[in-house]
């Protein structure tokens, strides 16, 4: 894989915790992060691999960059792309719309023809409904709640982690990076 591309938004930090955390563990990768608050159409056609970062405000709505961008992100062509999504969430505050801008962002990726990688389980998380269900089993992307199991971010990005690097080799013959 030639190039790996991490778009994230971020109102409080925690998603750019959660992106900070990502890159590290990537260190020895070459990956390229944008805001989204910074990006163009085009910067989502410069790479082999997109992971996009965000998380969910009051009643399920996008992070407020993607809100602002959400409009250009649906006419976005995504055929013969590969991205993975990480969305921020409240399990517990918010149990009725738990990660919806990660399907919100999906549906769309979906939509415009772009290949999602990195399902994650819903095993080990309390919610009532979300728009980031994939499947009555997984989400669409990984689920994080810094709220109340932050101590669980670390071990789940290293999962989610390797599953994408599993599941890119699969599908390309390459690995990530």
């Amino acid at each position: 894989m030639n190039n790996l591309g991490i778009i994230f938004g971020s109102d409080t930090g925690m998603t750019l915790k959660v992106t900070n955390f990502i890159t590290e563990k990537l260190e020895a990768k070459q990956v390229e992060v944008i805001e989204v608050c910074n990006v163009s159409a085009g910067d989502f056609q410069r790479f082999d691999l997109l992971l996009l970062g965000l998380s969910t405000w009051y009643d399920g709505d996008l992070q407020s960059d993607w809100e602002y961008f959400f409009e250009e992100f649906q006419t976005i062509d995504f055929t013969g792309q590969t991205l993975a999504i990480y969305g921020l969430g409240d399990q517990y505050g918010y149990a009725e719309y738990f990660i919806d801008g990660v399907g919100i962002l999906a549906e769309v990726i979906l939509d415009n023809g772009g290949t999602l990688i990195g399902a994650w389980p819903i095993e080990g998380y309390d919610f009532t409904e979300s728009r980031a269900l994939k499947d009555e089993a997984t989400f669409f992307g990984l689920a994080i709640d810094e709220d109340n199991q932050s101590e669980l971010t670390q071990e789940r990005l290293d999962s989610w982690l390797a599953q994408i690097q599993a599941e890119y080799l699969s599908l390309y013959g390459m690995g990530v990076g």
